[in-house]
């Protein structure tokens, strides 16, 4: 008696946790009609060592896409790791290519360029980007996903 009681209370915590948590839940393909942000460029006129963006305010649940562009003053190498591994990649577009892969590590430009990512944030936090080995020199930012 006592473990058809148990089974009987946990079968009904997991239906209402079900039930609870189907209320939260999106329909729809949440990929889809991405929210432009404003390009992130890396080195201007004024500084071969600039975002043009320090900080990027986000929210899980919604599309983005970003255009990163390097100014091709220097080679930048764009890293944001904690970031990379806290949202859902749908693709990377650049040099008239689709690249469709589950993570990113870093991107990186010799010469003048760009890539659009294409993603979802899935959790919450404040996220260091920056350009690998120039970090003192000014070139960090944060996403910011509530």
């Amino acid at each position: 008696m006592a473990s058809l009681f148990s089974s009987s209370v946990a079968a009904t915590i997991i239906t209402l946790g079900m039930t609870l948590s189907g209320a939260v839940m999106a329909k729809g393909d949440l990929t889809r009609k991405p929210q432009a942000l404003p390009d992130l460029v890396m080195g201007s006129e004024e500084s071969d060592y600039s975002f043009s963006q320090k900080t990027y305010e986000l929210e899980t649940g919604q599309a983005y896409k970003l255009e990163i562009v390097s100014s091709g003053q220097k080679e930048y190498a764009l890293q944001a790791p904690a970031f990379f591994t806290s949202i859902f990649l749908r693709k990377v577009e650049a040099g008239g290519m689709e690249i469709k892969a589950v993570g990113l590590t870093e991107l990186e430009f010799e010469d003048e360029g760009s890539a659009e990512i294409y993603f979802v944030p899935v959790k919450p936090g404040t996220y260091e980007f920056y350009a690998n080995g120039l970090q003192n020199k000014g070139m960090v930012g944060t996403f910011v996903v509530k």
